[in-house]
């Protein structure tokens, strides 16, 4: 997918236009291969590019002159392939033998294993060593070390063709120098004479070296780096699971009406405007608004939320979700790219090709990682041959050394945890924007909460009726409810919507005439009938009552009729149900929270008090927003905002950590550094713990794996390792680091 970006015009000279490309990168085996591969590309003129081992992709920005094939030819000349993405295609399900690599990976660690294990055995174990048992090993460990380990071979090969070094070549280098050596021993040496015996040593012993063999090591080394490699790709399929289930959410045909008629369409042909039936159970193919009829929708699979939501006629819905009630028929809107789905699976995918600053850190190391491990080997080697004069514990130590060093762990440890925390993030409705975010969640220590739409629900409600003595409080609702149903008035429709819940069909108003900044007067079933303040006298109990509706922030609507005021109606903008909770939530993780709003400070504080929220910033203009969120950090505060509409997208684009709700607009979900697919406040605090659970886990990843290179290289060479154990332990820190970004999966 390419797009042409933005071309901004200057005074001095214009700036020349940019695309960017993603490539899909094959042949990397560890993080030094991604870093090579970067490299090259980012010597291009004009090329930026980020690869990732992980997700092997490689995103690039290229200017005017370079071309896609320049790129591809560039990646192919450093020893690996490249191509664009091809469209994603629908998997029956997310089972390993439906991919290939993974199966042939699978059938080469089963022969290996099962060829190796002898070898081991008969190694390791004298009491299992009969008479030219020797021969039985290399028969058994030939296959493993040329077959087996073919794909490290190969790599190290295509790697020294470019005068690179990369982890394969230190397998394939040690396996083959255990090998080579004891083709040596066994056919030049004492090592195939009828009766040899040999024991195991965990560590570096003194024996012999014509009599001496490494098969075990070359077999056993093979086995074990084979079966990390199966289990680390399984775990990154396993850790894109998510993104994959997303993007194959989507409706795959749909009903489309032409001529009065249904005609069946593959869903990617429909177009904007187009009309499309939804029958109850079936997926809405694309974003779009209802035109005919009303159901539930179930958005659960979007947003997280189980409860569905009522929709009709002019409601908008988006693509992937399900129809769980009525026949509706739905105008397309978005489709294809634009769609609700597509951007929450670009996001995600950006987030997960992105690199934290940790991360560049990391694949500068494991760039210059895998040649001064050929150094430290060469060094061992020539070191105990020096001070001890014995070939074969030279020898060995300087194999450990090799097998031990490779610096998979150190390429995994970042972009695992990071597509695993933004997968399970989508399946919970919480889109991370990349790996810099993370770091932000850590450090906030402010929450700055917009009111309207996001602590509230951003639409006027009838709250409370209070009626004089004797008055009949259903016929104040009908009456009041009617003469309001004819205004366009935000407080005049929630009146008019809350008395038809409360009191059923409204009767009709005749007469209705308008009063500017009063209110509205009208006849309704033989009354005159006012609204608003249009009375200058009220009866003392409805005094207090509107008294007491405003001082707690509601809007006070007065209402009578033949000229005697008979009830007030308290209107005002309803806190969300779970807003509260989710303020306790945020306090929890040691935030303080602040309102933000451009409503009167009496309103302002009475939401403030419901939720539980003690500092309050009211009666800011849209634009003041951004200066309120920067007096907030010049005192010293590290400020996440949460909001929703266009006038929070420069605030959220301030903020150290901008919350963007997901029901809100466009340019507000743009702004933001975290997307909240649905209205709930409380998945801000869930993202915020999601995000520093990953930020953790990405930090314990690096710390296992640098900690681990920088443990294991002095006890190699000082010769407190086997080369087979060495080999054993290299495998599994990768499948350590892989294994514990997958505990993520199970965040709630």
């Amino acid at each position: 997918m390419i797009t042409l970006g933005a071309v901004h015009m200057s005074t001095t000279a214009p700036i020349a236009p940019v695309s960017e490309v993603e490539l899909v990168i094959g042949g990397m085996t560890c993080a030094s291969c991604a870093a090579r591969v970067e490299k090259k590309l980012n010597r291009m003129d004009g090329v930026t590019a980020t690869v990732n081992y992980a997700t092997e992709k490689a995103k690039v920005v290229y200017p005017a002159g370079v071309e896609v094939a320049d790129l591809i030819a560039t990646v192919v000349k450093t020893g690996y392939t490249a191509q664009e993405p091809a469209p994603p295609v629908q998997r029956p399900d997310d089972r390993d033998d439906t991919d290939p690599e993974l199966a042939v990976l699978r059938q080469r660690l089963f022969v290996s294993v099962t060829l190796a294990v002898p070898v081991i055995a008969l190694s390791m174990a004298p009491a299992l060593q009969f008479d030219n048992w020797q021969w039985l090993a290399l028969t058994l460990a030939s296959p493993v070390v040329v077959w087996g380990a073919w794909p490290f071979h190969r790599a190290a090969w295509t790697n020294a063709r470019h005068g690179a070094a990369t982890m394969d070549t230190l397998v394939s280098v040690g396996t083959l120098a255990a090998f080579g050596w004891s083709l040596w021993a066994l056919f030049f040496g004492d090592a195939g004479m009828p009766g040899m015996r040999e024991r195991f040593e965990l560590t570096v012993g003194g024996m012999d070296g014509a009599s001496t063999i490494y098969l075990e090591v070359a077999a056993g080394v093979t086995a074990f780096i084979l079966l990390g490699r199966y289990l680390e790709a399984r775990a990154k399929r396993h850790a894109g699971a998510a993104l994959r289930a997303l993007m194959e959410l989507g409706a795959k045909d749909v009903s489309v009406l032409r001529d009065g008629r249904e005609v069946r369409i593959p869903a990617e042909r429909l177009a904007v405007g187009d009309r499309f039936v939804v029958r109850p159970g079936e997926k809405i193919a694309t974003d779009g608004t209802v035109v005919e009829g009303a159901s539930a929708v179930d958005a659960s699979m979007l947003t997280g939320e189980s409860v569905p939501v009522d929709v009709g006629v002019g409601d908008a819905v988006t693509g992937a979700t399900v129809n769980a009630g009525g026949r509706i028929v739905v105008a397309a809107t978005r489709i294809g790219a634009d769609t609700r789905l597509a951007r929450m699976a670009k996001l995600v995918e950006d987030a997960q090709n992105g690199k934290a600053e940790v991360q560049r850190l990391a694949d500068r190391v494991s760039a210059v990682f895998v040649p001064a491990v050929l150094l430290i080997a060469t060094a061992t080697f020539g070191a105990w041959l020096g001070t001890t004069g014995d070939t074969v514990a030279a020898f060995t130590a300087a194999v450990a050394v090799l097998i031990i060093a490779c610096p998979c762990a150190l390429g995994l440890a970042t972009p695992t945890a990071l597509m695993v925390g933004t997968g399970r993030g989508a399946q919970l409705g919480i889109l991370i924007k990349g790996p810099e975010v993370l770091e932000s969640t850590r450090r906030v220590d402010t929450v700055v909460l917009d009111k309207t739409g996001t602590v509230t629900t951003g639409r006027m409600t009838l709250q409370e009726v209070y009626v004089v003595d004797g008055a009949d409080e259903k016929q104040v609702l009908r009456l009041a409810g009617a003469l309001e149903h004819a205004s366009e008035h935000p407080v005049a429709r929630a009146v008019a919507v809350g008395a038809e819940e409360r009191v059923g069909p409204l009767p009709e108003a005749e007469r209705f005439e308008n009063v500017p900044g009063k209110g509205v007067r009208g006849r309704v079933e033989g009354h005159e009938v006012a609204v608003g303040r249009l009375f200058d006298v009220l009866p003392a109990e409805l005094a207090r009552a509107k008294e007491e509706a405003e001082r707690g922030g509601r809007t006070a609507v007065v209402v009578g009729w033949d000229g005697v005021a008979r009830g007030v109606l308290a209107v005002a903008d309803a806190v969300k149900e779970t807003s509260a909770e989710a303020v306790r939530s945020l306090r929890a993780l040691g935030l303080t929270p602040v309102l933000l709003t451009g409503d009167n400070r009496t309103v302002a504080e009475a939401v403030a008090r419901t939720v539980g929220i003690d500092e309050v910033i009211a009666e800011v203009l849209p634009e003041d927003k951004v200066d309120a969120v920067r007096r907030l950090q010049d005192a010293g505060r590290v400020v996440a905002m949460v909001g929703d509409g266009v006038n929070d997208a420069a605030a959220l684009a301030a903020a150290d950590l901008g919350l963007a709700m997901g029901t809100g607009t466009d340019a507000a979900i743009e702004a933001g550094d975290l997307t909240l697919v649905h209205g709930d406040l409380r998945v801000a605090a869930d993202a915020i713990r999601l995000s520093r659970r990953t930020l953790a886990t990405i930090k314990g990843n690096l710390v296992w794996a640098f900690g681990y290179n920088v443990a294991a290289l002095p006890l190699a060479a000082a010769g407190l390792l086997n080369p087979m154990i060495a080999g054993a332990a290299m495998a599994f820190s990768s499948v350590f680091v892989v294994t514990n970004s997958l505990r993520l999966r199970a965040f709630r």
